[in-house]
């Protein structure tokens, strides 16, 4: 298949809100697949490439300056080969590898084409292609039963292998796939509320439970040998031999559990959430030490146990993990929760968990058995440009550069901003239209994929918090941030300062 016709799908599926009409357009595209393209096409969709990172960010795609192909020859098996390329581009000399195979390959490729490819690479395919409309798209292609296909899934927790036997292989094979020591799963996700509270009213009885600000790990045992997954699934126990010691060491032979782990300072609290993940990212560093909390199990010595109810995987855990055990209490009772989460942030975590004790353990889904409760905080920033869309945005103004006022002039000029990160995320398809007509009467100048624009407009954002970072200059960014609304009522020398953001960084 012609690499332009996946294209063409995702930005067909981008440009509708309607989930049938999502799922039908995908299920087309994938009954024209040849079985050895079917796993890269759907790492593709999903902006998750088979080969995972493969050592290319927005720098290195945005530097380019080749002439694209006019019309479409890369099919999908060239893109892959491209990618295995990229990955195996390392030692001295590899930077230089790797910009040579993306001019070639860029210069191969229509600009639509190299656009697709630059935004899978990015993680930024905002097409609503996610899991869940593909897994639909999946069933559809294959007339196998849902309930089969999701839970191949889950199970396996690779999307691309599922749709690989779900669309070649026999209904015997699918329904095969089960809980393998070793292999990861999809971890099972939360949905939001605002309280404990309000939590507790949709799950009835509930564990109640911290919630870290520390990465998601899954850990995997048959005997001595101990495997360590992110929560996306990638195999980083060679960095992490802290957390296998603990789990060797733990009174069982087969194990799957689930848990966060972050790094501690000295006086036993969490260090900020960027050191965390610069030592969980490090493929050498040991002078920070992480430490596993784990909350759930989902199979003990040849007994699965996802199906189970929590409140049994529970008693299992306290069994096998006790002294790792996530801090939490049982309880029904809304005031209990909201102590709990008084007393989690007190200890400078985010807030906690509400998991229904009756509830199985669904991999890969969100809904109300898991209901997660973080404080949010929201400031006012100034937008410094906006970034053209993709997808069912093409044509619109979309993706924020936003600024936070710098008034004594620490990062630049006095009076300044001084950008602190973007966001595309809770702008309405009204407020995607106003700024799209509102933000070139402002425009000081532009690139191909920017418009930037006087200092001028205040918006509220939302964000869970903020993290150090190199990347921009005020040495921070922000945290999930997404648009509460534009505020007229207010000037640019009312916005937020980098200084008051600096000072949300821990320590």
């Amino acid at each position: 298949m012609l690499l332009s016709e996946l294209a063409a799908t995702s930005d067909l599926v981008g440009s509708t809100s309607s989930r049938t009409a999502k799922s039908a357009a995908l299920a087309a595209l994938l009954g024209r697949l040849e079985p050895a393209e079917i796993a890269p096409a759907v790492g593709y969709l999903v902006a998750a490439p088979r080969q995972g990172r493969v050592g290319v960010g927005w720098r290195g795609l945005t530097s380019l300056d080749v002439s694209h192909a006019d019309n479409p020859t890369l099919t999908v098996a060239d893109t892959d080969a491209f990618l295995d390329r990229l990955v195996a581009a390392s030692g001295a000399g590899s930077a230089a590898t790797r910009a040579e195979l993306l001019r070639a390959f860029a210069g191969r490729a229509t600009p639509g084409e190299w656009a697709f490819v630059s935004r899978v690479l990015l993680g930024e395919l905002r097409t609503g292609a996610l899991e869940g409309v593909l897994l639909d798209g999946i069933v559809t292609a294959s007339q196998r039963p849902a309930a089969s296909v999701r839970r191949a899934a889950m199970l396996s927790g690779d999307l691309g292998a599922t749709a690989v036997i779900a669309l070649t292989g026999t209904p015997e094979e699918l329904d095969a796939v089960g809980l393998v020591v070793g292999r990861p799963v999809l971890p099972m996700l939360a949905s939001t509320a605002a309280t404990a509270g309000d939590a507790i009213a949709v799950t009835g009885p509930a564990s109640v439970e911290y919630k870290l600000d520390g990465a998601r790990i899954q850990v995997h045992r048959a005997g001595d040998d101990v495997r360590v997954f992110t929560r996306n699934l990638a195999d980083i126990t060679h960095r992490v031999p802290e957390i296998v010691e603990v789990v060797r060491a733990l009174p069982a032979d087969r194990l799957i559990l689930d848990g966060e782990t972050l790094s501690l300072d000295e006086d036993g609290g969490p260090r900020p959430f960027q050191d965390t993940m610069s030592r969980f990212g490090s493929e050498t560093t040991r002078a920070i030490a992480l430490q596993p909390w784990f909350f759930d199990v989902l199979h003990v010595d040849g007994r699965d146990l996802i199906d189970e109810p929590l409140s049994l995987r529970l008693d299992e855990l306290e069994r096998i993990a006790g002294a790792f055990r996530m801090p939490g209490i049982r309880t029904s009772d809304a005031a209990v929760a909201e102590q709990l989460s008084r007393d989690a942030l007190a200890a400078r975590h985010e807030g906690v968990v509400v998991k229904s004790l009756d509830s199985p353990y669904t991999a890969g889904r969100r809904g109300k058995s898991w209901i997660k409760v973080k404080p949010v905080h929201t400031y006012d920033l100034v937008v410094l440009a906006a970034e053209w869309g993709s997808g069912r945005r093409t044509g619109l103004l979309s993706n924020l550069h936003l600024g936070a006022l710098d008034p004594v002039g620490e990062f630049g000029e006095p009076g300044g901003f001084v950008m602190v990160g973007k966001t595309f995320k809770g702008l309405t398809d009204q407020l995607l239209r106003w700024q799209t007509e509102r933000f070139p009467q402002l425009e000081t100048r532009h690139t191909s994929s920017t418009v930037y624009i006087e200092p001028l407009i205040v918006v509220e954002i939302a964000i869970d918090g903020v993290q150090r970072s190199t990347r921009y200059p005020g040495g921070i960014a922000l945290r999930f941030a997404r648009v509460k609304a534009y505020r007229d009522d207010k000037l640019p020398r009312d916005a937020d300062t980098i200084q008051t953001l600096r000072a949300m960084l821990p320590g």
